[in-house]
């Protein structure tokens, strides 16, 4: 394989490190001085990074259906739309709920996608891929801890109540077990990556763990969703697009990561349009804000998301 492409998912681990240490870093010092970041500032922040991540979910029907006839095409754009309308109205109309299974979705789509990630770098390099308990080892731990530990730290009630209120004891009296069991997870399973000498997993651990632990719960998921988990699903997306390849092949790194991130940014302007008219016209369950409005949104859109990358993901856990 190129070296341009393996350098691709060298710069996407890079990134998502270097944002979630100067999350970690920035967190840790306003704790020293005894500061924080209002609630206000909290919430803007986490929309700019939701409106980041964005993009990477937004061209799954070309990844899936790059050379199929049109019909296909089409039926597969209805379906898609179809179960994200669904996804929707279910999470706006019971808000708990929905968004339980939104976190025990996310938590696995976001685990073996950054596994996914590390199995895909290894065919860049023309290298073996990571056996499946290695795989898993690393995905459990790695989707839970950016998604439990934030929704069960105590400054999340504050976050949850001025995005919803309808969410915010979304775990009833199970999250000190939540919470616990995570951490031991992640504990046991970064013992067990860095005595195996998978030492790079078991460093993106740590990061998520500090991530997680000391920043607060709208700045972990934000700076997870929009800075490593959607940098690290854009560098996996080069090597299926055409144009994005064909930059590769100049040796155009930089070329090709554009040619991944570019054609998704129409989903920046009709998620925010669609979540401003919710905001403005839609049903009382979507009136809370516009994070809000978004967050049902980007959720709604993640379920078809998962399932369109779905054989992708599993696809790069076997041997090769």
């Amino acid at each position: 394989m190129s070296d341009a492409l393996s350098q691709v998912y060298r710069w996407a681990q890079r990134f998502s490190r270097s944002a979630a240490g100067a999350a970690i870093l920035l967190f840790a010092i306003l704790k020293i001085f005894d500061l924080t970041l209002s609630i206000s500032v909290q919430v803007t922040i986490a929309l700019i990074a939701l409106i980041l991540g964005i993009p990477h979910g937004a061209i799954d029907h070309l990844i899936t259906l790059p050379q199929e006839r049109k019909s296909k095409f089409i039926t597969f754009i209805l379906i898609y739309v179809l179960i994200a309308i669904v996804a929707g109205v279910g999470i706006a109309h019971w808000n708990r709920i929905g968004f339980q299974l939104v976190v025990l979705m996310s938590s696995l789509h976001f685990g073996f996608g950054d596994a996914a990630y590390a199995n895909e770098w290894k065919d860049s390099e023309g290298s073996k891929r990571k056996p499946f308990w290695v795989v898993l080892t690393y995905a459990l731990p790695a989707g839970f801890l950016p998604v439990i530990l934030p929704l069960t730290d105590n400054r999340a009630l504050t976050a949850l109540n001025r995005i919803n209120p309808a969410i915010s004891h979304w775990s009833g009296s199970l999250t000190i077990f939540f919470r616990n069991t995570t951490l031991t997870l992640a504990i046991i399973c970064c013992l067990v990556l860095a005595f195996t000498k998978k030492i790079q997993l078991a460093i993106d651990l740590l990061f998520l763990a500090a991530l997680s632990l000391i920043a607060p719960p709208l700045i972990t998921f934000a700076v997870y969703f929009g800075c490593w988990h959607a940098i690290r699903h854009t560098a996996r997306l080069v090597p299926k697009l055409p144009k994005a390849m064909s930059q590769i092949e100049n040796g155009s790194r930089s070329a090709a990561i554009r040619a991944a991130i570019i054609p998704g940014l129409y989903a920046v302007v009709g998620t925010l349009g669609l979540a401003t008219f919710f905001l403005l016209f839609g049903p009382r369950s979507l009136s809370y804000g516009l994070l809000w409005s978004t967050l049902v949104i980007v959720w709604s859109l993640t379920v078809p998301h998962m399932i369109a990358t779905a054989r992708f993901d599993f696809g790069s856990f076997g041997k090769r």
